[in-house]
């Protein structure tokens, strides 16, 4: 089954919410840092459905003060999403997802709300839809993980964003010394343990 929701798909970074303002957007999930100011070009989008989550981007638990997801945070952004589901059945309906740098907390919240919309749709092919949305994807293990387990895919979706994680570090290396120093060692792990092509 092909990984193709029944609503339109936008995600981006803070830095390029201006450029959907005339997109038609009727959803957006707002992925914030905890202390990051609400940005004001949201009022010029017009009238549209709007779940604000705040946490860092990390995947552990840690000693310092960040905020990993919750499990609380993906039950509220499934929620919204099956809003979303009912009101894309009665007509045109247009999702944006956006955090910080439109890469990591959005693009594994889109990859649960497609999952939730598209139940049967393999987690690999709902992971590759997303790369070719965005192409710089690197899904945050921790949001998928809550997301297999709150959707019953027993870590599929997680197991599928190791391909992805492979092949951003095939292209950019350097990447993998920021993920590990940013306390992401466990995304680079999975990448190793996918077999190369």
């Amino acid at each position: 089954m092909k990984a193709i929701p029944p609503f339109r798909i936008s995600v981006c970074g803070i830095d390029e919410l201006g450029h959907h303002c005339e997109a038609g957007v009727t959803h957006v999930v707002s992925i914030l840092a905890p202390d990051w100011p609400v940005p004001e070009v949201f009022g010029t989008y017009g009238e549209h459905a709007k779940l604000e989550l705040r946490f860092d981007d990390v995947i552990e638990d840690g000693p310092t003060d960040l905020l990993p997801p919750t499990a609380q945070q993906v039950a509220d952004l499934l929620e919204f999403g099956r809003g979303l589901v009912r009101e894309a059945a009665a007509g045109d309906a247009h999702l944006l997802v956006h955090c910080h740098a439109g890469v990591s907390r959005s693009t594994a919240s889109l990859a649960l709300l497609i999952a939730q919309a598209l139940p049967d749709a393999d987690a690999q092919a709902i992971l590759a839809h997303i790369l070719r949305i965005r192409p710089q994807a690197w899904p945050n293990l921790r949001v998928l993980e809550l997301g297999d387990a709150a959707l019953g895919r027993r870590d599929t979706l997680a197991a599928a964003a190791a391909s992805i994680y492979r092949e951003q570090l095939a292209r950019r290396p350097e990447l993998a010394e920021a993920m590990r120093s940013g306390g992401r060692q466990r995304e680079v792990d999975a990448a190793a343990r996918v077999p190369p092509r």
